[in-house]
Protein backbone atom coordinates (compact mmCIF):
# COMPACT_ATOMS: atom_id res chain seq x y z
CA UNK A 1 0.00 0.00 0.00
CA UNK A 2 0.94 3.87 -0.44
CA UNK A 3 2.58 5.66 2.18
CA UNK A 4 0.80 8.76 0.64
CA UNK A 5 -0.81 9.03 -2.64
CA UNK A 6 -2.34 12.38 -3.88
CA UNK A 7 -4.76 12.49 -7.03
CA UNK A 8 -5.68 15.96 -8.68
CA UNK A 9 -4.37 18.25 -5.99
CA UNK A 10 -5.30 22.09 -6.57
CA UNK A 11 -4.50 25.20 -4.77
CA UNK A 12 -5.57 28.27 -7.10
CA UNK A 13 -2.60 30.15 -8.33
CA UNK A 14 0.37 27.52 -7.30
CA UNK A 15 -0.62 24.02 -8.22
CA UNK A 16 -3.27 22.22 -10.51
CA UNK A 17 -3.73 18.53 -10.85
CA UNK A 18 -1.14 16.98 -8.76
CA UNK A 19 -1.07 13.36 -8.91
CA UNK A 20 1.45 11.35 -7.03
CA UNK A 21 1.78 8.24 -4.91
CA UNK A 22 5.02 7.32 -2.69
CA UNK A 23 5.40 3.85 -1.22
CA UNK A 24 6.99 2.95 1.54
CA UNK A 25 10.65 3.29 1.79
CA UNK A 26 10.90 6.03 -1.26
CA UNK A 27 12.66 8.94 -1.35
CA UNK A 28 11.34 11.67 -3.32
CA UNK A 29 12.87 14.22 -4.66
CA UNK A 30 10.00 18.08 -5.98
CA UNK A 31 12.04 20.02 -7.88
CA UNK A 32 11.44 22.65 -10.31
CA UNK A 33 12.30 26.38 -10.96
CA UNK A 34 11.26 29.46 -8.79
CA UNK A 35 7.52 29.75 -8.04
CA UNK A 36 6.82 26.38 -9.59
CA UNK A 37 4.72 24.66 -6.28
CA UNK A 38 7.30 23.02 -4.56
CA UNK A 39 6.26 24.55 -1.38
CA UNK A 40 2.53 24.68 -1.86
CA UNK A 41 2.61 21.11 -2.83
CA UNK A 42 4.24 20.19 0.19
CA UNK A 43 2.38 22.32 3.02
CA UNK A 44 -0.70 20.63 0.93
CA UNK A 45 0.38 17.35 1.98
CA UNK A 46 0.80 18.13 5.56
CA UNK A 47 -2.39 19.45 5.57
CA UNK A 48 -1.18 23.17 6.44
CA UNK A 49 -2.75 24.49 2.99
CA UNK A 50 -6.63 24.12 2.10
CA UNK A 51 -6.00 22.50 -1.41
CA UNK A 52 -8.87 20.48 -4.10
CA UNK A 53 -8.37 17.00 -4.31
CA UNK A 54 -7.96 13.44 -2.59
CA UNK A 55 -4.66 13.05 -0.12
CA UNK A 56 -4.36 9.66 1.15
CA UNK A 57 -1.98 8.70 4.24
CA UNK A 58 -1.73 4.86 4.26
CA UNK A 59 -5.17 4.55 2.61
CA UNK A 60 -7.04 6.84 5.02
CA UNK A 61 -8.18 10.67 3.90
CA UNK A 62 -6.21 13.13 4.98
CA UNK A 63 -8.69 15.23 6.50
CA UNK A 64 -9.97 11.76 8.75
CA UNK A 65 -6.89 11.81 10.76
CA UNK A 66 -7.15 14.05 14.28
CA UNK A 67 -4.48 16.69 14.04
CA UNK A 68 -2.67 14.67 16.83
CA UNK A 69 -2.53 11.57 14.77
CA UNK A 70 -1.34 13.74 11.44
CA UNK A 71 1.40 15.15 13.86
CA UNK A 72 2.78 11.97 14.72
CA UNK A 73 2.64 10.42 11.78
CA UNK A 74 3.51 13.15 9.11
CA UNK A 75 6.54 14.99 10.43
CA UNK A 76 7.04 18.71 8.44
CA UNK A 77 10.46 21.10 8.39
CA UNK A 78 9.26 24.28 6.62
CA UNK A 79 11.91 26.08 4.81
CA UNK A 80 11.91 29.08 7.13
CA UNK A 81 12.12 28.60 10.47
CA UNK A 82 12.21 30.80 13.63
CA UNK A 83 11.95 30.51 17.56
CA UNK A 84 10.15 33.81 19.81
CA UNK A 85 11.91 32.44 22.67
CA UNK A 86 16.19 31.70 23.60
CA UNK A 87 15.88 28.10 24.08
CA UNK A 88 18.30 25.55 24.37
CA UNK A 89 18.90 23.37 21.28
CA UNK A 90 18.16 20.10 23.45
CA UNK A 91 14.37 22.02 24.53
CA UNK A 92 14.15 22.77 20.82
CA UNK A 93 14.31 19.23 19.72
CA UNK A 94 12.28 17.80 22.30
CA UNK A 95 9.27 20.28 20.84
CA UNK A 96 9.21 17.03 18.52
CA UNK A 97 7.62 15.03 21.04
CA UNK A 98 4.76 17.16 22.12
CA UNK A 99 2.38 14.74 19.87
CA UNK A 100 3.71 12.04 21.71
CA UNK A 101 2.72 13.46 25.18
CA UNK A 102 6.12 12.13 26.26
CA UNK A 103 9.73 13.24 26.85
CA UNK A 104 11.51 10.53 24.71
CA UNK A 105 15.25 11.14 25.40
CA UNK A 106 16.74 8.55 23.45
CA UNK A 107 14.54 9.57 20.44
CA UNK A 108 15.68 12.95 21.29
CA UNK A 109 19.55 11.92 21.85
CA UNK A 110 19.15 9.73 18.37
CA UNK A 111 17.79 13.01 16.65
CA UNK A 112 20.61 15.26 18.07
CA UNK A 113 23.50 12.70 16.94
CA UNK A 114 21.90 12.29 13.24
CA UNK A 115 21.99 16.13 12.89
CA UNK A 116 25.22 16.76 14.45
CA UNK A 117 24.17 18.97 16.97
CA UNK A 118 25.01 16.97 20.49
CA UNK A 119 27.63 19.32 20.99
CA UNK A 120 25.76 22.36 21.44
CA UNK A 121 22.84 20.73 23.36
CA UNK A 122 23.15 23.60 25.68
CA UNK A 123 23.48 26.68 23.18
CA UNK A 124 20.71 29.01 22.90
CA UNK A 125 18.88 28.57 19.40
CA UNK A 126 18.97 32.48 18.70
CA UNK A 127 22.66 32.33 18.95
CA UNK A 128 23.51 29.59 16.30
CA UNK A 129 24.24 30.24 13.05
CA UNK A 130 21.97 29.94 10.22
CA UNK A 131 22.94 26.42 9.13
CA UNK A 132 23.33 25.35 12.86
CA UNK A 133 19.75 26.37 13.51
CA UNK A 134 18.34 24.25 9.78
CA UNK A 135 19.82 21.31 11.87
CA UNK A 136 18.15 21.70 14.55
CA UNK A 137 15.03 21.97 13.59
CA UNK A 138 15.59 19.00 11.79
CA UNK A 139 16.52 17.12 14.43
CA UNK A 140 12.73 18.26 16.05
CA UNK A 141 11.20 16.78 13.34
CA UNK A 142 13.27 13.57 13.84
CA UNK A 143 12.72 13.28 17.19
CA UNK A 144 8.86 13.02 16.31
CA UNK A 145 10.03 9.63 14.70
CA UNK A 146 7.04 10.15 11.79
CA UNK A 147 6.45 7.95 9.23
CA UNK A 148 6.78 10.79 6.39
CA UNK A 149 8.48 13.45 6.72
CA UNK A 150 8.14 16.26 4.61
CA UNK A 151 11.22 18.50 4.13
CA UNK A 152 11.26 21.77 2.33
CA UNK A 153 14.85 23.00 1.16
CA UNK A 154 16.41 20.65 4.03
CA UNK A 155 20.17 21.39 3.23
CA UNK A 156 19.72 25.03 1.50
CA UNK A 157 21.91 26.93 3.96
CA UNK A 158 24.34 23.92 5.02
CA UNK A 159 28.03 23.17 4.58
CA UNK A 160 29.38 20.94 2.25
CA UNK A 161 29.62 18.51 4.66
CA UNK A 162 26.27 18.76 5.94
CA UNK A 163 24.91 18.88 3.19
CA UNK A 164 26.38 15.28 2.47
CA UNK A 165 25.29 14.42 6.23
CA UNK A 166 21.57 15.68 6.42
CA UNK A 167 21.22 13.97 3.02
CA UNK A 168 22.56 10.46 4.24
CA UNK A 169 20.31 10.92 7.39
CA UNK A 170 16.77 11.33 5.61
CA UNK A 171 17.93 8.59 3.18
CA UNK A 172 18.52 6.10 6.06
CA UNK A 173 14.72 7.65 7.41
CA UNK A 174 13.25 6.44 4.19
CA UNK A 175 13.53 2.95 4.44
CA UNK A 176 10.87 0.55 6.04
CA UNK A 177 7.67 1.67 6.94
CA UNK A 178 9.03 5.42 6.34
CA UNK A 179 9.18 7.87 3.75
CA UNK A 180 10.67 11.34 2.57
CA UNK A 181 9.38 13.95 0.55
CA UNK A 182 11.93 16.87 0.22
CA UNK A 183 11.64 19.77 -2.04
CA UNK A 184 15.66 20.78 -3.46
CA UNK A 185 17.11 22.69 -5.85
CA UNK A 186 20.80 21.05 -5.30
CA UNK A 187 19.62 18.48 -8.09
CA UNK A 188 22.97 16.76 -8.46
CA UNK A 189 23.29 16.37 -4.69
CA UNK A 190 19.58 14.87 -4.87
CA UNK A 191 20.55 12.60 -7.84
CA UNK A 192 22.81 10.53 -5.41
CA UNK A 193 19.70 9.83 -2.79
CA UNK A 194 16.42 10.32 -4.69
CA UNK A 195 14.40 7.20 -5.62
CA UNK A 196 12.20 9.02 -7.85
CA UNK A 197 11.81 12.93 -8.96
CA UNK A 198 8.73 14.89 -9.28
CA UNK A 199 9.35 17.89 -11.61
CA UNK A 200 7.40 21.15 -11.09
CA UNK A 201 6.83 23.69 -14.10
CA UNK A 202 4.30 26.06 -13.27
CA UNK A 203 1.94 24.68 -10.92
CA UNK A 204 1.89 21.60 -12.89
CA UNK A 205 3.78 17.77 -12.67
CA UNK A 206 6.14 18.03 -16.10
CA UNK A 207 8.19 14.85 -15.05
CA UNK A 208 7.75 12.43 -12.82
CA UNK A 209 9.85 9.30 -12.20
CA UNK A 210 13.08 7.52 -11.77
CA UNK A 211 16.19 10.07 -12.20
CA UNK A 212 16.70 8.84 -15.23
CA UNK A 213 13.32 9.12 -16.64
CA UNK A 214 12.99 13.35 -15.31
CA UNK A 215 16.74 14.07 -15.13
CA UNK A 216 17.34 14.58 -18.44
CA UNK A 217 18.79 17.32 -20.50
CA UNK A 218 15.40 17.65 -22.43
CA UNK A 219 13.17 18.28 -19.73
CA UNK A 220 15.30 19.78 -17.06
CA UNK A 221 16.21 22.36 -19.71
CA UNK A 222 12.60 22.68 -20.64
CA UNK A 223 11.24 23.17 -17.34
CA UNK A 224 14.01 25.56 -16.03
CA UNK A 225 14.56 27.59 -19.52
CA UNK A 226 18.05 27.24 -19.92
CA UNK A 227 20.28 25.14 -21.19
CA UNK A 228 20.94 22.24 -18.71
CA UNK A 229 24.12 19.70 -19.13
CA UNK A 230 23.27 16.42 -17.32
CA UNK A 231 25.66 13.36 -16.79
CA UNK A 232 23.64 10.45 -14.73
CA UNK A 233 26.31 8.38 -15.40
CA UNK A 234 29.62 9.95 -13.64
CA UNK A 235 30.33 9.26 -10.39
CA UNK A 236 28.94 11.64 -8.57
CA UNK A 237 26.40 12.59 -11.66
CA UNK A 238 26.51 16.34 -12.97
CA UNK A 239 24.40 18.56 -13.58
CA UNK A 240 24.61 22.13 -14.17
CA UNK A 241 23.90 24.94 -16.46
CA UNK A 242 24.99 24.75 -19.97
CA UNK A 243 25.12 28.38 -20.53
CA UNK A 244 26.26 31.69 -19.97
CA UNK A 245 24.22 34.77 -18.28
CA UNK A 246 24.60 38.05 -20.34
Amino acid sequence: MALIEVRDLTLPNRIAGVSLTVFPGEMLGVIGPNGAGKSSLLQSLAGLLPAKGDIRFAGIPLHDLTSVDRARQIGFLPQFCDSAWALAIEEVVALGRLPWHDRDETAIRKAMQETGIEAMAKKQINRLSGGEQARTWLARVLAGTPRLILADEPVASLDLYYQGKIMHTLRQHASGEHSVILAIHDLALAARYCDRFCLLKQGRIHTFGSPETVLTEAALSDAFGVPIHADLTHSPPIILPAWTPP
